[in-house]
């Protein structure tokens, strides 16, 4: 893979002109911004971004690109922090980038959408889940945002309907990290739990960057939890399914997508058996997305998490650029919102107008053995 000469630095994070492979880069390639958090805590999600993306972008410049002009990548790194995209979201606005791919959290996706917004510049995340996203940008008339994933009303919903279902009579805790994306999805699964007439029987908060959770688990072992949901990423999870076991709490950890990720396992280790996540239906076995795996798989990345929400991310921006004809953002919006569906390696993906993905779908996975699989109970 190429790598410009020059990189540009933002703050603490780096701003890294990269792209596929191919002679060197001409001055009308499109520009296709990449943020998300490429360092800090949930380095190993923005490692699953980059993947997907970097491989999009080989893939397409290998086809011809779009209206004849390759893509080239822009990675500006977040690093989770709100601030810091915000930051992030300004300097690609000022590099004229033709659209942003990101962010990866909710809550910094938030934030930066409004800088994108006032510039007039799509924005397409692969993973930020939180409603307030899109319905944000709905009231306040913004048409430049798109995820490629499903909200957390709706993974919250599905969550709380089948924790009542496979759990029913048990002792039921929820917990979050305070984030947007936490904090949100708990909140939702909670209001999914009351409406099958469960009460939770403890609600309590850790903090990101955590590393004791003693006090946490005491409480949860007094509460005779059963079932701990949790909404928050996989260091965390990992820290409080394995702490639970250690301080013999036998309880089931049920969680959002953040915990889907091979670092879970590497936190957790053997106490991480048997716990459970929520998140879209995994790609990697459809016919659309085999060469993507396999390249993939070719450079040692895990094609599954949100791989190849990522890569389809980039298709859904290209798509928007080839019905414009253009980089006219107000074209490519109209382009993407006229309810045709994109092809992707995740299967078609269509538009509503607040431009979330219709019909999105979840699935319970399970952790075993190291591994993640999606169970059908």
């Amino acid at each position: 893979m190429l790598i410009s000469r020059r990189s540009w630095f933002v703050g603490s994070g780096a701003l890294l002109v990269m792209g596929g492979p191919g002679p060197a880069w001409a001055a009308d390639d499109i520009v296709v911004g990449v943020a998300g958090p490429f360092s800090g805590p949930n380095a190993a999600q923005g490692e699953e971004m980059r993947h997907g993306v970097e491989v999009a972008a080989q893939d397409i410049n290998a086809r011809g690109g779009v209206l004849g002009r390759r893509i080239r990548l822009e990675f500006a790194d977040d690093a989770s922090d709100p601030k810091q995209g915000v930051a992030v979201a300004g300097r690609l606005v000022g590099r004229k980038v033709a659209a942003v791919l990101g962010h990866m959290n909710s809550g910094v996706s938030i934030p930066a959408s409004a800088v994108y917004a006032e510039a007039n510049l799509v924005m397409v995340s692969p993973a930020a889940t939180n409603p307030a996203l899109t319905d944000r940008a709905a009231a306040k008339g913004w048409t430049t945002v798109f995820r490629t994933i499903g909200r957390d009303d709706a993974q919250g919903t599905f969550a709380g309907r089948y924790i009542a279902r496979r759990f029913a009579g048990k002792r039921i805790a929820i917990v979050h990290d305070k984030t947007a994306f936490g904090k949100g999805i708990a909140d939702e699964t909670r209001k999914a739990l009351n409406g099958q007439g469960i009460t939770e029987v403890a609600y309590d908060s850790v903090t990101v960057g955590e590393k004791d959770f003693s006090a946490l688990i005491t409480a949860l072992k007094g509460a005779r939890v059963d079932v701990i949901y949790y909404g928050g990423l996989y260091t965390e999870a990992g820290l409080i399914v394995r702490q639970a076991k250690d301080q013999g709490l036998k309880a089931t950890l049920v969680a959002g997508d953040g915990a889907l990720n091979p670092a879970f396992w590497e936190v957790a280790g053997a106490s991480g058996e048997g716990t459970l996540m929520t998140f879209a239906a995994d790609p990697q076995a459809s016919p659309t997305a085999a060469a993507a795996v396999e390249r993939l798989k070719a450079r040692g990345a895990n094609p599954g998490g949100y791989t190849l929400y990522s890569y389809a991310a980039l298709e859904v921006i290209v798509a928007a650029i080839a019905r414009a004809g253009s980089l006219k953002t107000d074209a490519m919006t109209k382009a993407l919102r006229d309810g045709r569906p994109v092809d992707t390696v995740a299967g078609p993906i269509a538009f509503d107008h607040k431009g979330d993905v219709k019909d999105a779908q979840f699935v319970m996975f399970a952790w075993s053995n190291g591994r993640y699989k999606a169970i059908t109970e």
